[in-house]
């Protein structure tokens, strides 16, 4: 397969401050002598620490503090790169975290912002550059999704959502967008070794009423648990960087890359072949919702057997 050379590309990476934004930015710098890159994400010192190590192996770097819930930084965002830079080649929507927990738990506005980082950013990013990538003749549009953009399972519900809009939106855009040679592809990793599950770990706290807890307190200690459980599969985002830079190389991408050990066979296992009571046993077991149900089915026993007694 021929490959598309990037060391005079413009590539705008957002959540580029740690995990995979950051090792991508790190390998296209170190292998693309030349290149230009446009890193985002909230946190700005973070963001000048890879800058500074992109540079020190001749990558011209621009740095935009970013918060991709913000719709005006989103646009202004864009704005700044094609100033600085005068085009953007490719565009790695790489920005997201998980708002786990069980659905009834999850306040409106921590399910906007999930859906304005996860879906909304990349959404009004992409349309901000799709205009210029057409009169230059072409360009790529990587979004980052996830084996659950594929597959919805417990406490993982706002998440999931979120990242299968975004896969519509992939599609959607594959098929608008590919007679200005503008070419969309989905990236969809497993388990990667970042801080995401800690972090999601952390925002089943927010805004939770103690019976709640109570009430969910089995899938709640298994979403905090989730990472020890998957860490033989995870992936480095060095790895999952390798696979976003075969896409932007490609000539010919595909619509899919799966980033995920086994990740092939579990989505046609999943999707074509287990029957659907079978994958619901299987994520209530995984996500301890089986537990839920048998408190839930105790308390209520409980509770009829005492006004019983009265």
């Amino acid at each position: 397969m021929t490959q598309v050379s990037l060391a005079q590309q413009v590539i705008l990476i957002t959540g580029a401050s740690t995990g995979i934004g950051a090792a991508l930015a790190r390998r296209l710098a170190t292998e693309f002598l030349g290149i230009r890159l446009v890193l985002a994400a909230r946190n700005k010192e973070k963001l000048e620490a890879v800058a500074t190590d992109c540079r020190k192996v001749g990558a011209d770097v621009f740095v935009v503090p970013t918060d991709l819930a913000q719709l005006e930084q989103v646009k202004a965002l864009a704005q700044e790169a094609l100033e600085h830079f005068g085009q953007v080649d490719a565009l790695v929507n790489n920005a997201g975290y998980g708002q786990m927990g069980p659905i009834e738990l999850i306040a409106p506005e921590d399910a906007q912002r999930q859906f304005a980082v996860n879906f909304h950013g990349p959404l009004v990013l992409s349309q901000a550059l799709i205009s210029t990538m057409r009169d230059r003749g072409g360009g790529r549009i990587i979004n980052i999704s996830s084996l659950g953009g594929r597959l919805a399972f417990p406490a993982g519900g706002m998440y999931s959502a979120s990242k299968f809009a975004l896969e519509a939106l992939s599609d959607v855009m594959r098929m608008e967008l590919e007679a200005f040679n503008i070419k969309v592809s989905v990236i969809e990793p497993g388990p990667v070794k970042t801080d995401f599950f800690g972090i999601s770990g952390d925002k089943v706290d927010l805004k939770v009423s103690d019976s709640g807890k109570e009430l969910y307190r089995a899938a709640i200690k298994a979403i905090k648990e989730i990472e020890q459980q998957t860490a033989p599969l995870a992936w480095s985002s060095e790895r999952v960087a390798g696979v976003i830079i075969r896409a932007l190389r490609a000539r010919h991408p595909r619509h899919r890359y799966i980033a995920a050990t086994g990740g092939k066979t579990m989505l046609f296992l999943m999707t074509k072949i287990m029957p659907r009571r079978f994958l619901d046993w299987f994520w209530k077991r995984f996500y301890h919702i089986d537990q839920v149900e048998k408190d839930w089915k105790n308390r209520v026993r409980s509770s009829d057997t005492s006004q019983f007694e009265t």
